[in-house]
């Protein structure tokens, strides 16, 4: 099992550390590095800030949103990177949810998401492969562009640019069922929100047959400390964000997996909370074992069984989310 360094998205401002992070999980070995957008700083700009201070490290979106960019748009992104790093780019992408799709970027959330995905994919795939002009004549993408509103003198073109890799990896971040079946047959690999290896019976019949050498990378915070249960307290601050707030109180994916869980009551009451405005109430009442199930905390023996307990699964690659130079190293350590 390979270790990911995830960054995720940044704050009121840029984190001067990040930098560094990179560079010492280069140091200790790490696989990849990967950073995160959301409504803020974008994923792409980060990752090649760190690209031109790291030299092997594989540079990952962990995930860049679909609606934030045309799938043309992301793969320019995607073979750029890949050559000022040589080819170290991972493409991890998501659909994000409505009430970030139609708040923030502006567009429609697709009704089909399964076909948005798949479109969004096959026109990336066909740029990277550069065999011909990219055509598709999609639900949600279309090129060249044959809409009522359009001229009708688009013109189907290939990239400029010769990618370097024709295979630069595809992930996908997919949280329900039918999602994660096609991102199997799609994409190169998945990257899971939350991951139990208490638990992975939730995802196994979207598991099925998969292809030697797909990915599989969810996203642990981790920290080594003595007290558990402050250390999770970051986890539950997370996960109260995620559950209570990225959604509607109709439609929210993370709640809806969480419930998938096992954790339905819990879910659904961390969303009230948190839509009737109590906050720190709604942190409070997520379930310290969620929180544990998910992450990577306490003393290092605690962890060093965790870590075991995730290797017996079908995980190739874990993302941490470690903020201290010591975590990183302990982890390390454990994993060699």
């Amino acid at each position: 099992m390979r270790l990911g360094l995830a960054l995720g998205y940044w704050g009121r401002g840029p984190d001067p550390g990040h930098v560094a992070l990179a560079q010492e999980a280069e140091r200790l070995g790490y696989d990849s590095v990967w950073t995160a957008e959301a409504w803020g700083s974008d994923a792409f700009t980060p990752l090649t800030w760190i690209a031109a201070r790291t030299s092997r490290i594989r540079l990952g979106t962990a995930v860049a949103q679909m609606a934030a960019r045309s799938p043309v748009t992301t793969a320019m992104h995607a073979l750029t990177l890949d050559h000022l790093s040589g080819g170290r780019m991972l493409l991890g992408l998501g659909l994000s949810g409505p009430q970030v799709v139609e708040g923030w970027y502006g567009r429609p959330f697709p009704r089909s998401p399964l076909t948005a995905t798949r479109e969004y994919v096959e026109v990336i795939r066909q740029v990277l492969r550069r065999e011909g002009p990219v055509e598709l004549a999609g639900r949600f993408h279309s090129h060249p562009y044959d809409g009522e509103d359009g001229t009708g003198l688009g013109k189907p073109l290939k990239p400029i640019t010769h990618p370097l890799r024709a295979d630069l990896p595809v992930l996908l971040g997919a949280e329900g069922p039918k999602n994660i079946a096609q991102t199997t047959r799609i994409a190169d690999g998945w990257l899971p929100l939350y991951w139990s290896p208490l638990r992975t019976d939730v995802y196994e019949a979207s598991l099925t047959g998969l292809r030697e050498g797909f990915t599989i990378a969810p996203m642990a915070r981790a920290k080594v400390c003595e007290d558990v249960a402050e250390g999770l307290l970051p986890v539950k601050a997370m996960l109260g964000f995620y559950i209570g707030g990225m959604g509607h109180s109709a439609r929210n994916f993370h709640a809806d997996l969480m419930a998938r869980m096992g954790y339905e009551a819990e879910a659904r009451h961390i969303q009230e909370l948190f839509l009737a405005g109590r906050r720190e109430e709604a942190v409070l009442a997520v379930p310290d074992a969620f929180a544990d199930e998910i992450s990577l905390v306490g003393p290092r023996a605690r962890i060093a069984e965790r870590l075991d307990l995730l290797r017996q699964g079908p995980v190739t690659d874990l993302l941490v989310l470690a903020p201290d130079p010591h975590t990183l190293r302990v982890l390390a350590e454990l994993n060699s």
